[in-house]
């Protein structure tokens, strides 16, 4: 007979017990048994499998793991529900593969043992037999090993069990049982003894060689029966032996009657717990037929026992068959009933009293809990081919305006599914990760956070993804979610069942978590469709429907059945996200019209494009019309449906009458809690939050079924013969009574899927945390998982739930939930969450605050926007029974709460316009807090604890009063997260509120006068406005507050602050660019900027001082301009003395900047006025306002009343140090009067020509002028002589960077250019001072007598007599003089070819220009010289030195002579003759 089991049930996974870090423990075995020990396998090989035992009162459970792909390996986990789940587990390691002969039991070897209180069995394959003793998961040392015994050399061992006090019993294949007491030595008496059956007793036998007279032992398990360790075999030949392990006696054997089939063998054996009341054991035997090895029965039999002087077991002829079809994981026997884990889920079998005459039991009130498996498929998407297609395609025809919205809700849908409470799963994430080569290490992704998780996700599906486009995406998402559940069910199998029968707890071991069974809830099984079948009204908790009501019930859920299957199972997903979507994508009232036009007319045109790009036009063409076929079924079967349902009714009156009553059991139940013990975040609260999130998806999703269908009657209403009287029933009532129902549940599925958010540092409730200033171990636990996966928001309210009443103790942490435990938990939960601790009817904003309180609390800033906004949204809607401003101020508070929120998020990470956007939404909220009836009050309400800070109002206040009060709150906790645009805009409504406040407070005799007066108050906010802007870099605006501010102080702090910020912002220019207007501040700002300028940094790349100029020049202000510019190049000079700076060219040239701006000031001043005095402006600085600077310089160089002339020197001083700077020559100014001369001999020496003439001719004049150039001339005529320069040089030749001077002197070589420039120079000065040729052709002949003087310097010579009249006179440089050089000088030939060059010159002239030639004889002729030269002639002659040229030179210096002579005369005689005819 195949089993058809009702679901009952539910799988419900403990969250964080898939995230357990395993200690490695090895078990290292002893050489002489690795020596002995065979490699024959010896026990029964191990497949995947588990078991737990319960020890104690209240019961910690201890659970085992042998993994098929680790069979070495046992993984150990202790569960205890006063604690949470564990996040550490022992994973042992032994030498060899384990078989399934593991055993977990007390340990009463050493009674009372703290440190060991648990006793482990483990048997290899090779029949090595270990005994531990355990301590805790986190306390196990490899010394608790206390037995290794090989039990090789004994033969096969088929099966095995143990005792808690170190007995362990092998079966063997000759039908005896083997007892080793492991805490004997091997050589001890009683150590080994063995079981047989023998002649009817049971005796002490050696293990020799015997005729076998049993069957094999196949299966053996030990019971304790009235105190007594009993142990129950079953034989290969169907023979139940039971043995007393205490006097080791046979006390029962009885062949069984089993299957009638040929070849059927009885496989295992399980044990029931015995019944004290009816003396009954319960024994199930496992039969399989070896035909067809799928096909398995399970025998269930009763054994009687009487307890007299030996207890007496007698066995009922009647059996109970159990078939098993498709296979089996794990049976558990307990007093009433059977626990069969399948495959596909768990089932109860209830065990019957049967009259012992009964032979065969007919088998009924079988009942299932589904696996975890089908509900993460159907939740992934993969329970239906097309499933996750309808998923794109709604989304396109609710999006067919706005595809840009498509991709994000899509995305959002699969990312929240896949990290579901029991979706997600670490291992599965992990493996899927892996296959797109994304490798993470365990410790590193279990320190991921939700956040980041969804991070990595989206990253990897954006990488997968090519095109960008909404097909490829999706395409993408399904491929992960698909692979994603292949990697859930291989790394998450059942592996075996947790069952406690004195609790009526059960559960799941699987793989790598745990699991627990709870009930269904009422709804969810009529939901199921079991309401036909059952027709127990009352057992669904419908006490309110009658017979008829239920059929007709029955069928509308038939109705609301096809409506959502036309939809599919993803429409609710699309409505879920679209509803707590923040911000909200599209309203939350054009989403049912958008799924009912599906409903009426099939998907868009934009859906339908979808096939033709992803099947191609031949297929999608096929599939359209296969959507049009399904879309008129659909019509026509609702229609048909509609219509019956209708004549049964008689009225559409009566239908929405039992759907009024059905909605009714859809609302959260209100309960009564009285709590006064604070629950702890153990292991009931991991199964609560899960459990929790199952019931409000069913309930959310059947809410959601009802809307469409009443959605969907008004709209065929015609067609249906509806009446307007229930249209408006449906309109005006039921859609708003079911849309409250699907915002209470919507709100509990959110509070239980929503992952919290991790805490910054430097939020409060963190700190407190940190610091442990809060003793709740609940709550440090709490800050230690926000922002996990598994820690979802119903855990922080968990923290605050408190239960002690005695008839529910459902919170109670004494012991793990039963399956009716769990919903009941589940239903006290909803109604503390909607209704409150006392379940009284509240508003669904006053709840809803607390809630978010709650959160705050704990730093879940995106959950409470969510929150809010889904209530916000809610309200809004015109069906709501709740004025949107009720006047109980929970509007306002709503939007106070909110708008801190948004301040949060702003503040935490987030930037550019999503930044923006959360401080406009910020501000929005808190204008409508404060702008909303009573929210004086409602404000002022809230509680202390929260992180809100108070608002500080006391008494009674005004309108005004309070918006002013509000207001400057706003803007404090706005600056409080540095969000200036926010607070700047709450400043500013501030002071338009203080003048009414202020005259309405004084008005008033009932209110407290303000303590400032209205100057004050406004004084601060407006400096409040003037900080604000400036920290958005709105210079304008922070100035513009500045000259509004009515009070001067608090004005004068705020135009120092502006003026400062300016400074370190580099935009100090602002002040001098007219954009400002100065009204009355214009001294002032002077005023902090001398000040300001005089203790900065003189270097500073804004300078003040420069500022101060522009300032000045912009005002006209010609002197002040030129003083500023002037203390500048004052202080520079100093600070460069004093300080000392390696690059001095660059102060210098700073100097020379600040000199010639002030010089260019005085310019345009008249010059009458062209002065300024340094210090009087700089004493202007230091008054009561201003305190002088202890680091003030007064340098020596600052003299009172300096005029232009005197700036103007300074500056060409300055350009010569500067000059000489850059050579790296180094000139300081000894103010005597000879420093000029010396600083241009530097300047000469450095070949710097042209700022030595230039200080030359602007420090001296007339003599002194002459002195100084011909001291210059006589340097740079020594500079041609290469050798000589270089011979008096210490050093190498200074090399001048940047130097206009030098550009010609670093190309030189040997002194040559050095001849132009002496050239250039002294055609250039030589109007200063005729002497200079001269001056330089002495210098040369006094330096080489024998040089060859330069042609132009010869020129000049010769050039020098204006309009030639002058003859060898004139000038100081003439003929005359370079003829006495070269005399004086030994020049002979030169100076005899001058003079007859000269006298050619004259002697060639006609004789009208008699007069011309004559005046030469009017003035002085050299015969003094010639006589000299002709002496030096003869004088070497007689010598006998250059006889014969001395000759020639001396013989035409007589012929020159004479010649001059007969000219003179002959020019005397013209004369004479020509005055004697004009007398």
């Amino acid at each position: 007979m195949e089993l058809d089991p009702e679901s009952v049930g539910m799988e419900v996974p403990i969250l964080g017990s898939d995230s357990v870090e395993w200690i490695e423990v090895p078990i290292l075995s002893s050489n002489e048994l690795a020596a002995t020990a065979d490699a024959d396998t010896c026990a029964p090989l191990t497949h995947d499998c588990a078991s737990s035992i319960a020890i104690g009162d209240p019961p910690t459970y201890l659970i085992w793991i042998i993994h098929k792909d680790f069979p070495r390996t046992l993984e150990l986990l202790e569960l205890s529900a006063k604690k949470e789940f564990p996040k550490v587990g022992l994973r042992i390691n032994f030498p060899e593969a384990l078989s399934s002969s593991v055993f977990l039991c007390k340990n009463e070897i050493d009674i009372g043992s703290r440190s060991h209180p648990y006793l482990l069995y483990a048997l290899t394959v090779a029949g090595v037999a270990y005994l531990l003793k355990l301590g805790t998961t986190s306390s196990y040392a490899p010394s608790s090993v206390i037995r290794e015994f090989n039990l090789h050399p004994y033969g096969p061992i088929s099966s095995a069990a143990a005792t808690p006090t170190g007995c362990l019993v092998v079966g063997q294949n000759d039908g005896s049982l083997a007892c080793f007491q492991l805490t004997l030595e091997s050589t001890a008496p009683g150590f080994l003894q063995e079981l047989r059956d023998d002649s009817g007793t049971g005796s002490f036998w050696g293990f020799m060689s015997r005729g076998r007279t049993v069957g094999a032992v196949q299966d053996l398990v030990i019971s304790m029966v009235h105190g007594k360790p009993l142990i129950f075999v079953i034989h290969t030949d169907w023979v139940l032996r039971v043995w007393d392990l205490s006097f080791h006696g046979r006390l029962f054997a009885n062949k069984m009657n089993g299957p009638t089939v040929a070849g059927a063998a009885s496989v295992r054996l399980w044990v029931g717990q015995a019944d004290n009341d009816s003396s009954i054991i319960p024994v199930a035997i496992l039969y399989r037929h070896n035909s067809d090895i799928s096909s398995e029965t399970i025998y269930v039999y009763r054994l009687h026992c009487n307890v007299r002087d030996r207890i007496e077991l007698l066995i009922y002829r009647s059996k109970q068959i159990i078939p098993i079809e498709d296979g089996w994981i794990d049976v558990k026997l307990i007093s009433n009933k059977i626990c069969i884990l399948k495959n596909h889920g768990l089932v109860f079998l209830k065990l019957l009293h049967i009259n012992a005459e009964t032979v065969d039991a007919v088998w009924v009130d079988a009942v299932c809990y589904p696996l975890q498996e089908d509900f993460v498929a159907d939740q992934l998407f993969q329970s239906s081919k097309h499933s996750s297609d309808d998923l794109l395609l709604i989304t396109h025809s609710i999006f067919s305006s706005s595809r840009d919205h498509i991709l994000p809700v899509v995305s959002s849908i699969f990312l929240r599914r896949l990290l579901l409470p029991g979706i997600h799963h670490n291992a599965a994430l992990r493996a899927t990760l892996l296959d797109y080569n994304r490798h993470w290490t365990e410790s590193d992704f279990h320190s991921l956070t939700a956040d980041g998780l969804k991070k990595e996700i989206l990253s990897l599906i954006e990488h997968e993804a090519l095109t960008g486009n909404s097909s490829s995406i999706f395409c993408c998402w399904e491929i992960f979610c698909a692979r994603y559940f292949q990697n859930w069910c291989k790394s998450n199998a059942p592996c075996g069942l947790l069952v406690d029968s004195s609790t009526g707890t059960v559960g799941l071991i699987r793989k790598s978590s745990v699991s627990f069974f709870r009930s269904l809830e009422d709804i969810e099984r009529v939901n199921d469709g079991s309401l036909d079948e059952l027709g127990n009204i009352p057992s669904f908790g419908l006490d309110s429907f009658g017979k008829a009501d239920c059929k007709l019930l029955a069928e509308m859920l038939r109705c609301v059945t096809n409506v959502s299957q036309q939809l599919g199972k993803t429409a609710s997903a699309i409505f879920y996200e679209l509803l707590i979507s923040a911000p909200p994508v599209i309203s939350s009232k054009e989403i049912i019209p958008r799924l009912l036009k599906i409903l009426e007319t099939g998907y868009s045109s934009t859906a339908a494009a979808l096939w033709i790009a992803d099947l191609g036009t031949d297929l999608a063409w096929e599939k359209n019309p296969a959507d049009h076929k399904n879309l008129r079924k659909f019509s026509f079967d609702m229609m048909k449906s509609l219509h019956a349902l209708h004549e049964k009714s008689g009225t559409w009156s009566r239908i929405l009458s039992v759907i009024e009553k059905y909605l009714k059991y859809l609302i959260p139940r209100k309960i009564i809690q009285k709590f006064d013990a604070e629950v702890a975040l153990d292991i009931n609260a991991s199964i609560l939050v899960p459990a929790t999130f199952q019931v409000a998806k069913v309930m959310f999703e059947s809410a959601l079924d009802i809307h469409l269908f009443l959605s969907y009657l008004v709209s065929i209403s015609r067609q249906i013969n509806m009446l307007h009287d229930d249209i408006s029933k449906i309109q005006r009532e039921l859609v708003p009574m079911i849309q409250e129902v699907i915002y209470e549940w919507l709100l509990l599925h959110f509070f239980a899927t929503t992952p919290s958010e991790s805490v910054a540092f430097e939020d409060f409730s963190s700190q407190l945390s940190l610091l442990q200033i809060d003793s709740n171990t609940g709550r440090r636990l709490c800050n230690e998982k926000l922002g996990k996966c598994e820690f979802t928001l119903a855990f922080i309210f968990l923290l605050n739930v408190r239960s002690s009443s005695k008839d529910q103790n459902h919170f109670s942490p004494r012991s793990i939930p039963s399956v009716e435990d769990i919903i009941d938990s589940v239903r006290e939960f909803d109604s503390w969450t909607m209704w409150g601790q006392d379940g009284e009817s509240l508003t669904v904003l006053k709840r809803v605050v607390d809630l978010a309180l709650i959160l705050l609390r704990h730093g879940q800033y995106d959950a409470v926007e969510h929150l809010l906004t889904i209530v916000e949204a809610h309200l809004e809607k015109e069906e709501t029974s709740h004025g949107i401003r009720a006047t109980d101020g929970g509007w306002c508070i709503l939007h106070h709460l909110l708008g801190c929120c948004f301040l949060a998020q702003a503040h935490r990470g987030v930037h550019g316009v999503l930044k923006e956007r959360k401080v406009h939404e910020a501000v929005r909220c808190f204008f409508r807090a404060a702008s909303g009836s009573g929210s004086a009050h409602a404000l002022q309400s809230l509680p202390q604890e929260a992180w809100l800070p108070h608002l500080g109002i006391d008494g009674s206040v005004s309108d005004a009063a309070w918006r002013l009060h509000y207001y400057q709150w706003a803007m404090q906790i706005c600056e409080h997260y540095n969000i200036s645009e926010g607070a700047c805009q709450f400043a500013l409504a501030a002071l338009e509120q203080v003048e009414e406040a202020y005259s309405a407070n004084n008005d008033s005799h009932d209110r407290a006068p303000f303590n400032e007066s209205v100057s004050t108050i406004k004084g601060r906010l407006w400096a409040n406005v003037c900080q604000f802007t400036l920290d958005l870099n709105l210079y304008y605006d922070a100035y513009c507050a500045i000259i509004s501010n009515p009070d001067e102080e608090s004005k004068y702090i705020s135009l120092r602050h502006l003026i400062n910020v300016l400074y370190e912002r580099g935009a100090i220019k602002i002040l001098c660019g007219g954009q400002l207007p100065f009204i009355g501040l214009t001294e002032k700002v002077e005023q902090e900027l001398a000040w300001k300028a005089e203790r900065s940094d003189i270097l500073a790349k804004t300078n003040l001082y420069k500022l101060l100029y522009a300032f000045e020049m912009h005002r006209h202000n010609w002197r002040k301009a030129a003083s500023y510019m002037y203390l500048y190049s004052a202080r520079l000079r100093t600070e460069a003395s004093l300080k000392g700076y390696q690059q001095l060219w660059r102060v210098l040239k700073e100097i020379l900047n600040g000199l010639s701006a002030a010089i260019n000031a005085l310019h345009l001043v008249h010059p009458a006025y062209a002065w300024i005095d340094p210090l009087l402006v700089r004493s202007a600085l230091h008054n009561e306002q201003y305190p002088a600077a202890n680091n003030d310089v007064h340098p020596r160089s600052w003299k009172s009343f300096m005029d232009i002339q005197k700036i103007e020197n300074e500056f060409v001083l300055t350009s010569a140090e500067h000059l000489l700077s850059l050579a790296h020559v180094k000139w300081t100014n000894t103010g005597t009067q000879t420093a000029p001369l010396e600083l241009a001999d530097l300047l000469i020496q450095t070949n710097l020509y042209d700022m030595a003439f230039t200080v030359l001719v602007r420090f001296f004049k007339g003599s002194e002028l002459k002195r100084g150039l011909e001291r210059v001339f006589s340097a740079m005529s020594l500079k041609c002589f290469p050798h000589i320069v270089d011979s008096s040089r210490v050093g190498d030749d200074p090399i001048v960077h940047g130097s206009p001077d030098m550009s010609s002197a670093n190309q030189q070589s040997n002194g040559i250019n050095q001849w132009g420039t002496l050239e250039l120079y002294l055609d250039r000065y030589i109007v200063f001072h005729a002497r200079l040729p001269l001056i330089v052709a002495e210098t040369l002949l006094r330096t080489d007598s024998q040089i060859q003087l330069p042609l132009w310097l010869v020129k000049l010579f010769k050039d020098g007599r204006r309009e030639k009249t002058l003859g060898m006179t004139g000038h100081e440089s003439n003929p005359a003089s370079l003829f006495q050089l070269y005399v004086d000088y030994g020049r002979h030939g030169e100076a005899i070819n001058l003079l007859l060059e000269h006298e050619g010159c004259f002697g060639s002239m006609r004789p009208a220009n008699i007069m011309n030639r004559k005046r030469p004889f009017g003035v002085w002729f050299p015969y003094t010289m010639i006589q000299r030269l002709w002496c030096q002639l003869e004088e070497m002659i007689n010598s006998g030195h250059m006889v014969a040229q001395c000759k020639q030179f001396k013989d035409l210096l007589h012929r020159a002579l004479l010649k001059h002579l007969q000219l003179v005369k002959m020019d005397s005689e013209g004369l004479c003759f020509i005055s004697e005819n004009k007398m």
